[in-house]
């Protein structure tokens, strides 16, 4: 009779155990079923038995079913059926399309609004050239965008209330240079004006000059008629309000 010690049957068990094992795995690869079966005869695709759902058994062989043939495959109206292994996907038609028989343009049954059947493809109307007035506006340009158009204004218009305005400049922009002086300062900066005028004249005019003379003599009498003149004065605001 021959004893084994305790670690000697316990390497026993353990080799036992590994080649059972081994074995079961060897077993499971021999006898494993392409992803199609459910039940099979060997790992090849021709030793089908049965079939998961979205197969059928075709002399042994599990081939896909393409339900979008059949009443399995019924999508959404804006939505077309794409068949996958073992079953299908409902995927969105073109923005172009209304119902479609596929993907892209060129399957559509019928086009979107802004759309037009061009040759075997629903393509983009440009309204903007398509159209004589298709901004009714004196000061709009017209933009096309896919199936439509808009209406902006022209280069340095907004739109105010629906219609096309100039830009208001910046209150820096609007103001002249004496915008914010007040009457009182304006007659006095007149007068200082016309005062520095008549002086560089009347130095001229002292060298004995006659042309000098006779050019002062005109000056005075011009300013002093434009001075008590509603003109005079009206020229003279406008030049110091910077307008």
């Amino acid at each position: 009779m021959i004893f084994l010690e305790p670690t000697g049957v316990r390497m026993l068990h353990r080799n036992v155990l590994q080649a059972t094992w081994l074995c079961c795995l060897v077993a499971a690869r021999v006898h494993s079923c392409p992803s199609s079966c459910s039940q099979c005869s060997g790992p090849e695709k021709n030793q089908c038995e049965e079939c998961r759902a979205g197969w059928i058994l075709h002399t042994n062989t599990c081939v896909d079913v393409d339900e979008c043939g059949t009443e399995l495959g019924t999508c959404s109206p804006n939505s077309y059926c794409f068949n996958t292994e073992g079953s299908f996907e409902c995927r969105d038609c073109d923005s172009a399309c209304v119902g479609c028989m596929g993907s892209g343009p060129a399957r559509c049954r019928r086009c979107v609004s802004g759309y037009r059947l061009t040759g075997s493809k629903c393509l983009d109307i440009d309204e903007c050239s398509d159209r004589v007035l298709a901004c009714h506006g004196l000061d709009e340009i017209c933009v096309n965008t896919d199936g439509s158009f808009r209406c902006d204004c022209a280069h340095g218009l907004l739109r105010k209330d629906g219609v096309c305005v100039k830009k208001r400049l910046s209150s820096v922009q609007e103001k002249g240079l004496f915008e914010d002086i007040q009457d009182d300062e304006m007659e006095v900066l007149q007068q200082m004006f016309f005062g520095v005028v008549l002086c560089a004249l009347a130095t001229l005019a002292a060298n004995g000059d006659l042309v000098y003379t006779s050019v002062f003599m005109g000056a005075m009498a011009a300013m002093a008629g434009y001075w008590f003149s509603d003109r005079g004065d009206r020229l003279l605001y406008g030049f110091f309000k910077g307008h």
